[in-house]
């Protein structure tokens, strides 16, 4: 019988690679099991959902309320306690010290070489007397928009050397566009037209692909015009005033454009919380679901001042704007779009804004931080608005008011434009953006050169 004989090894550069798969394999689990314990460790279990970002979050927060039917009135005073108690706790978050800017000092730096250098080139072409170059008006709801037409113009900012030029503006606008009467369609063709226009003329654009370009509509007609050109829409700088996450709008390529209703009715409030004895205000259309909501929750409530129409002028001569005096909250729910001119109207009068409006970037929020002077709520918070309102201590309420009153000259236009107006506001936005821009520039420079010396090298 012969002896059995054992299988020989396998070769060395199988058993090698057979390894070698397995080192491979445990590494992999590794680095699977550190990204997951990582990803964990930035992204925390989120807080029960009535928490807003105003303030700080309790360290042991109590259990959230139970659901109730979103299509039902919510008990309102029942829940009233709970909330307090819960808000009570909490403090206003202070980012850096009592600054209402994110950063003072660079925000200071940054404006001094904005103010220095910054450099923008308009477009000569189009006629002022259609609609290009100038505003319609610098009144009414969309003066923003007429306002930085003016504002560009007489500012220090403007060069006639393309050159010398960090950004290129293209002056056409929507809003002269629809007080003649345009539709919407043919806004698309007048826009499409025009910039490609300039496109063919000049060489600017192709150099970053419209990146270093910018343009300015606060009519949200204008917005969807402009969105019938995806090309405009995904590479040039939009500045608009329906700033909204969940549409086309890209946040820090794009900049929010404040809405603000000039001339101003009265004086700017301020350092006169004695007279406020209304907790919270709002009156207007109901032309939102937010809006709806707010109202049938709220309008019969004693000590919130809600109204679903605006005020009529039969009962007093400018009573709407002499509520946001005697108020502490202006409530500012989203209309037809995320923003509101109410939003500008409370911060003039010295009424602390209660954002109601989901996926809106505000305008300046990567200077300023919105926390410090205002509320920030989720439009489901509406049903806890009076707990929310009233769980504000005083000392919270005295210094949110102090810090609004800083912000006032943020907000307001004036022609022509003096220093940290919104007018230089938006330009030290856009001013940030150019930054991105050159350095788009700067990279397509390189790859044509790259292409260039390939090329060469290949004896083409």
């Amino acid at each position: 019988m012969l002896p059995t004989s054992k299988a020989p090894p396998p070769p060395l550069p199988l058993a090698l690679c057979s390894l070698q798969r397995i080192l491979l394999a445990l590494a992999s689990l590794t680095l699977i099991s550190y990204t997951f314990l990582s990803l964990r460790s930035l992204y925390p279990p989120l807080q029960f959902h009535y928490h807003h970002p105003h303030l700080s979050i309790n360290p042991n927060p109590p259990p959230p309320p139970p659901q109730v039917d979103a299509d039902a009135d919510r008990t309102r005073d029942g829940d009233s306690e709970v909330l307090s108690s819960t808000y009570q706790s909490d403090r206003i978050r202070g980012g850096d010290g009592d600054s209402v800017y994110h950063s003072p000092e660079v925000f200071r730096r940054n404006y001094e070489e904005m103010e220095r250098n910054f450099k923008v080139f308009i477009y000569p072409d189009g006629d002022p007397n259609t609609f290009y170059q100038t505003p319609r008006k610098l009144t009414g709801k969309y003066a923003s928009e007429g306002y930085f037409f003016q504002n560009i113009r007489e500012s220090r900012f403007r060069t006639d050397d393309p050159d010398r030029a960090h950004l290129f503006f293209i002056p056409i606008s929507c809003h002269k566009m629809r007080g003649k009467g345009t539709t919407y369609e043919n806004m698309t063709v007048i826009v499409r037209n025009y910039v490609e226009s300039l496109i063919s003329k000049y060489p600017y654009w192709n150099r970053t692909l419209g990146a270093d370009h910018f343009f300015v509509t606060c009519h949200d007609v204008g917005v969807r015009a402009t969105e019938g050109l995806p090309f405009l829409v995904k590479n040039s700088i939009r500045v608009v005033c329906s700033p909204s996450y969940d549409v086309s709008y890209i946040p820090h390529k794009d900049v929010a454009l404040p809405q603000v209703l000039q001339p101003f009715a009265l004086p700017a409030g301020g350092n006169d919380i004695e007279n406020r004895t209304i907790l919270g205000f709002w009156a207007g259309h109901r032309n939102s679901r937010i809006r709806v909501i707010l109202a049938r929750v709220w309008e019969n409530d004693t000590e919130l001042a809600i109204s679903n129409n605006r005020i009529n002028r039969a009962i007093g001569e400018l009573v709407y704007q002499k509520t946001f005096y005697r108020t502490k909250f202006c409530i500012c729910p989203g209309g037809s779009q995320v923003n509101s001119a109410r939003i500008t109207d409370s911060i003039h009068y010295g009424c602390v804004p209660v954002i109601l409006s989901n996926y809106y970037d505000l305008p300046f929020n990567d200077i300023l931080d919105w926390r410090k002077f205002s509320l920030i709520l989720k439009e489901d918070d509406v049903y806890q608005l009076k707990s929310i309102l009233k769980a504000i201590s005083d000392d919270e309420f005295i210094a949110l008011h102090k810090r609004l009153v800083e912000v006032q000259k943020h907000f307001v236009w004036h022609s022509p434009p003096t220093k940290f107006d919104a007018f230089h506001m938006v330009m030290w936005l856009l001013e940030s953006t150019s930054c991105f821009a050159a350095k788009g520039v700067l990279n397509r420079s390189n790859a044509n050169s790259r292409g260039r010396n390939q090329r060469l090298s290949m004896g083409s």
